[in-house]
């Protein structure tokens, strides 16, 4: 991997990533404006030069005025701040909370220590990905759930026809939105450093996907999750939403420099580095967790009971291997941001789901589905764009190493 470090090609990833924030502005600026939400954050984005945009029914910063490609790299060599406030916050309370949503997932949550969490998947009744979460086992009296914003109605009308089904049956468990919180996301090298000046709990001892009930920077009734979007070390802190903008100008001031607000396009190009699927894009309700290149979200105790939804359809296609894989590409020339995906004889084996220029890798990166047979790392490809052949090579993923912080 080229340094990050290395600025020699910035004019020119900087002129790509215009092209392609031009084209992620366009999409997001055609969607209705009339009733957009806004985050408790909001007007602080405003006030710091953001250029808004809608997302998911929420106004939300696609970048700063430092643009896009300095925010990606500032969150990979220091530290970046993102308002992820738009995202499904939820508790499940009740004595059957796992058994529930275990029915709707396909984690193994029994097996989780309390304070710990894990990555899963609602799964439809034909194997589909209804969306993806992170399910956190509290120290406490309830699940902690963290969903996709663009999934949010569809999530609670599905948990809740689920829930009435389950209480209907004699199981005690309740479903319960979180409003009065706000998400902030502190990602990158940098993240211990500042953080751990406004807290009292030692970092060191906090793994990847392991949280903690904590104040922070003097704010109580926090919530301090080590997890991200961006492949980078990093946290998610739940903070009363009337305190998020106390919180955030904090962290912006208690270094010189080290940590800078970040939006959705440094968000977005960061975590296709990190080979991570966005929803609606690279996994949907017709994807299986298997297609997804996601099986290993399956715990071993729940294929081994067959009780997840749809289990006989994914472990059959798990046993008999799927006919499309998600892969990654990397590419030359022209950015690739969708379109079909050609075998070097030009016969169509599959279409592309994500795709930008890498500031990192100084290079292009494609996420999309191929068929099986064309899903070997070193796989020549093609696209069209613009009526000319465009060459790419399927590569393993994720295109810039993780670094996730594990305690040993």
């Amino acid at each position: 991997m080229n340094s990050v470090n290395s600025l020699s090609c910035l004019p020119i990833m900087a002129l790509r990533f215009h092209r392609w924030n031009a084209a992620l502005v366009r999409r997001a600026s055609s969607m209705n404006t009339s009733e957009l939400k806004r985050t408790p954050l909001s007007d602080f984005h405003e006030e710091h030069g953001a250029k808004m945009v809608p997302f998911a029914g929420y106004s939300m910063p696609v970048q700063y005025k430092s643009g896009l490609v300095k925010e990606h790299l500032h969150c990979r060599t220091s530290a970046a701040i993102f308002d992820v406030s738009h995202m499904l916050q939820s508790r499940i309370y009740g004595k059957d909370r796992i058994k529930f949503i275990e029915s709707l997932t396909v984690a193994d949550v029994e097996a989780l220590k309390p304070n710990t969490g894990t990555l899963s998947l609602l799964i439809n009744d034909h194997g589909g990905i209804i969306d993806d979460l992170i399910i956190n086992q509290t120290s406490e009296d309830h699940l902690y759930i963290v969903s996709n914003a663009g999934c949010a109605d569809k999530d609670q009308a599905h948990i809740k026809n689920k829930l009435d089904s389950f209480k209907s049956e004699g199981h005690d468990v309740s479903f319960e939105p979180i409003t009065d919180m706000a998400l902030i996301a502190l990602q990158g090298p940098a993240m211990v450093r500042v953080l751990q000046a406004g807290v009292s709990d030692d970092l060191s001892k906090l793994s990847f996907m392991s949280g903690v009930n904590t104040s922070v920077f003097g704010i109580p009734k926090c919530r301090v999750t080590r997890c991200g979007y961006t492949g980078e070390d990093g946290v998610e802190i739940s903070v009363p939403s009337k305190r998020s903008v106390e919180l955030t100008s904090t962290l912006l001031d208690s270094t010189d420099g080290s940590v800078i607000m970040a939006g959705l396009g440094a968000r977005d190009s960061l975590r296709l580095e990190a080979g991570l699927c966005l929803y609606g894009n690279d996994i949907d309700d017709d994807t299986t967790p298997v297609e997804a290149t996601l099986v290993w979200t399956i715990g071993k105790r729940r294929r081994r009971l067959r009780d997840f939804p749809a289990a006989d359809h994914i472990l059959q296609q798990i046993k008999e291997k799927p006919s499309r894989k998600r892969i990654g590409i990397v590419s030359s020339g022209p950015p690739i941001r969708g379109g079909e995906i050609y075998s070097e004889s030009g016969e169509c084996i599959g279409h592309v789901t994500s795709g930008c220029p890498s500031p990192s890798l100084k290079t292009n990166i494609v996420m999309g589905y191929v068929s099986a047979a064309h899903a070997k790392n070193g796989t020549k490809v093609q696209f069209q764009v613009r009526k000319k052949t465009v060459d790419g090579v399927v590569t393993k993923m994720p295109f810039v190493p993780t670094n996730y912080y594990i305690v040993k």
